[in-house]
């Protein structure tokens, strides 16, 4: 069973060592920041600030910020041990006999627990503040570069319904806190929040929107997570935590939030009203340019009498977003596999602050296969955005830097092996020569066959014997030579 709320995280890692409560007095601009980068670049706990000028709150930080606590949170040991549960969750087949059947109901029973629920009420709606309580200013909302615009909600999971499907999408996007009862809602153009305003927007209706501040790691988790159409992410959540996410009626809106958030913000998006945003230092390591982006207004604020205020910072990589990539990255790779069955893994490095590379190795299986995977890549979801795709075979880890460098520079003529096509960017690529619009790169650095115009023969890797390898493995103790072992990131 996995954390019910936060509180229960916190005191998980606490009793492993792995969470700091800091009392020193600190301010929410740019100190709480400051901290957390130094925390979590140098490999650093999870963080709790009880002393924060302004506020009352205390402030958790750096919660995911380790592979360590990434995996602690979502309570599994390893990566590899999720892929077959993730599997029946995301494509269950049919049992075909009575062995099969019986074997597949207790699954089927797990899966029909974690459907979520409608509560009357939930430690989220302890205190509730309406008209003019409503004060976001009594929120430890930080300021985390000197450019920002100013205090920027950096961990909401905002709740919002289609007009059309009445389907349900929670998504994790910054909030500029403009004043008391005002943010800016900073839904890209190709997330599902914005296209589900958009709809309000066409037949003139306003938006009821509601915000969670503070959930349990799960609910957290699968506001993040790339799930097919149609797959809610409370029903993820649930199935993360293997059992159903409580949801309470919100006070002022008609939607349903988790009961056991830490504060929740209930409000509204008008149809065509905008404001100007940012700028706000972004995971790109840049700041992210001032654009018109909707307008939030807060009918109430609602949370528990003590609560925590969960955020976090984004900047120059390695950050605490970059442990929740990867994440995504192994927990969903069962999911790109079954799209795109030829990939057997790929790697999204941190410094390529998840759309500006992707190293995919893939069982080649006909002249052209490389290039047929990147065009699948950027014909699948939010992988449209990848800038740069590098395309290895099968027997390349790409989790080695090192080796993914040496086999692919060895294996390319630039010429030849370039792919380079137009299309949609990221929002927040700042280098590209229209916003939302620009090139992408593809290099095959797969072995080439003679179907594919490779007049040559290619040649074999260098390798030692098994046998002799074997053999210096069993006197090397003896040897007493020194040596340093090549660390590379490897696997879990």
């Amino acid at each position: 069973m996995a954390f019910r709320d936060l509180t229960a995280f916190l005191r998980a890692l606490e009793e492993d060592g792995d969470l700091v409560r800091v009392r020193e007095r600190v301010s929410p601009r740019l100190e709480i920041a400051e901290i957390a980068d130094r925390a979590v670049k140098g490999g650093g706990p999870a963080l709790v600030f009880e002393n924060v000028e302004g506020s009352e709150m205390p402030v958790a930080i750096n919660l995911f910020a380790s592979r360590r606590r990434m995996l602690r949170a979502l309570e599994i040991g390893g990566w590899e041990e999720w892929n077959a549960r993730l599997e029946f969750f995301l494509d269950p087949k049919p049992p075909e006999g009575l062995l099969d059947k019986l074997k597949v109901l207790p699954r089927v029973t797990e899966l029909a627990a974690v459907f979520p629920r409608t509560v009357r009420g939930g430690p989220c709606q302890q205190v509730v503040e309406t008209g003019d309580a409503v004060d976001l200013g009594r929120l430890p909302v930080l300021t985390c570069w000197p450019k920002d615009a100013g205090p920027f909600i950096t961990m909401p999971l905002v709740i919002t319904r289609d007009p059309e499907s009445a389907r349900t999408n929670v998504g994790m996007y910054r909030m500029q806190v403009f004043d008391r009862a005002t943010t800016g809602m900073h839904w890209q153009k190709h997330k599902d929040g914005a296209g589900q305003a958009r709809g309000y927007e066409r037949a003139g209706r306003r938006m009821e929107v509601a915000v969670a501040i503070g959930c349990d790691p799960s609910t957290v988790f699968s506001a993040i997570a790339p799930l097919p159409p149609g797959v809610s992410e409370f029903l993820f959540a649930g199935f993360l935590r293997g059992e159903a996410v409580p949801l309470v009626p919100a006070k002022t809106v008609d939607l349903l939030v988790p009961a056991e958030a830490e504060i929740v913000l209930e409000g509204y998006v008008e149809p065509g009203e905008r404001r100007r945003e940012g700028p706000f230092g972004d995971h790109t390591g840049f700041y992210s340019l001032d654009d018109d982006f909707p307008v939030f207004h807060v009918t109430a604020v609602t949370r528990r009498e003590k609560p925590v205020y969960l955020t976090t910072i984004v900047g120059r990589p390695p950050m605490e977003d970059g442990f929740m990539g990867e994440a995504v990255e192994r927990l969903f790779l069962p999911l790109v596999k079954k799209t795109i069955p030829e990939i057997v893994d790929m790697h999204l490095p941190v410094e390529g602050v998840f759309h500006n590379l992707m190293i995919v190795a893939i069982d080649k299986r006909f002249p052209g296969h490389a290039r047929k995977t990147m065009h699948a890549i950027w014909g699948t979801g939010q992988m449209m955005f990848t800038k740069t795709i590098v395309v290895v075979d099968r027997d390349v880890d790409v989790h080695d830097a090192a080796e993914v460098a040496w086999r692919a520079l060895t294996a390319i003529d630039p010429e030849r092996d370039i792919e380079l096509v137009k299309g949609p960017v990221d929002e927040l690529d700042f280098s590209s020569r229209l916003p939302c619009f620009g090139s992408k790169l593809g290099i095959d650095a797969t072995r080439k066959w003679p179907e594919e115009g490779f007049a040559r023969r290619w040649p074999d890797p260098i390798e030692m014997s098994a046998e002799v390898r074997a053999r210096v493995d069993r006197l090397w103790p003896a040897l007493g030579i020194p040596a340093r072992e090549r660390k590379g990131r490897g696997r879990v």
